[in-house]
């Protein structure tokens, strides 16, 4: 394992989806998340991170190195946080260090709950006054709320199941589903060198490039029947010099998105265009504190600056570009 990250860095990524739910909301009939007042499709950053999760541990044997993590017990049910805690025989802050050997929780932080103090015994036997602790990591690496660029449709789908769903019936069953027939999602994060330093995290380089793999490559993944049809598009990393203590912030807010079709009726990523202009320009300005830039992207995607098509990767003048190896 290399040393604790030294460089801040923001990630800028973008992906679509087609006739799939990218974020069901199940306080809401497992509909998209949709922003009422904009029509615009919203992903959490808890979906964003299980994508990432998932892909280590089916993909790249991480299994051990992942806590937040669906293990179920031999009578069917799913292990409580509380007894993976005590399975690992954490019982005070110090022991609680030993989390810190999964890659998830140098990545994006935690909330322990430890086990309460033994309160005194009153006159009635009853234990008093036990107070429970806990201990909070803010994970370096964090998210914002991911925003489709542009107004989408949401579409209620009903199918049938060919099995009936239980004996005695003849047929099978009615099935329904909401999905979006397009939605191109951009995404914003950090990883902050403060936030691991001062917390003592060993978040290393090589944590992030898995986190990227997984930013990409789970996002291909994601084949269930609500998922499927999720494309990785733009995957951007600026990588500040050391020691600087700076970053341009929201870089989702330097890219728009241009079609002429109205937004609804956008069905596939060659229906729009990505304007980066005012990134190239943001880019630039602050190339005296970028120490590089690391980007993938997929060969369907067009970005333009102004009306000109343009390489992305060629795009931003002065500065030391590589690909993202994954």
């Amino acid at each position: 394992m290399t040393g604790t990250i030294k460089n801040r860095a923001e990630i800028l990524f973008l992906y679509d989806v087609t006739n799939a739910n990218p974020n069901g909301d199940p306080a809401d009939e497992n509909k998209p998340r949709i922003d009422e007042e904009t029509g615009n499709n919203i992903v959490t950053d808890v979906r964003l991170k299980r994508t990432i999760r998932d892909y280590l541990i089916t993909a790249k044997n991480k299994d051990d190195e992942i806590f937040v993590k669906e293990i179920i017990e031999a009578d069917g049910t799913q292990k409580s946080r509380e007894k993976r805690i005590a399975e690992e025989g954490i019982k005070s802050a110090v022991d609680a260090q030993k989390l810190l050997k999964y890659l998830d929780i140098r990545l994006f932080g935690a909330t322990i709950g430890l086990k309460k103090d033994k309160g005194k015994t009153g006159a009635d036997g009853e234990e008093k006054g036990g107070k429970g602790s806990s201990i909070t990591w803010t994970g370096p690496v964090q998210f914002k709320f991911g925003r489709s660029l542009h107004k989408v449709d949401p579409t209620f789908v009903k199918g049938t199941t060919v099995m009936p769903s239980k004996e005695g019936l003849s047929q099978g069953t009615f099935t329904e589903r909401y999905i979006l027939p397009y939605s191109l999602i951009a995404f914003y994060g950090i990883a902050n060198e403060n936030a691991a330093r001062c917390q003592n995290i060993p978040l290393t380089d090589s944590d992030i490039t898995l986190m990227l793999d997984g930013l990409w490559n789970g996002t291909k993944n994601l084949i269930s029947g609500s998922k499927f049809g999720h494309m990785p598009r733009l995957l951007m990393q600026i990588v500040y010099k050391e020691g600087l203590n700076f970053h341009i912030g929201e870089l989702d807010k330097f890219i728009s998105l241009s079609s002429e079709l109205p937004d609804e009726a956008i069905r596939d990523i060659a229906d729009v265009t990505i304007d980066v202009s005012a990134l190239v320009r943001v880019l630039e300005a602050n190339r005296d504190k970028i120490e590089k830039i690391k980007m993938i992207s997929d060969d369907r995607i067009k970005f333009v600056k102004g009306e000109k098509v343009l390489d992305i990767k060629s795009a931003v003048n002065g500065l030391l570009v590589e690909d993202i190896v994954l």
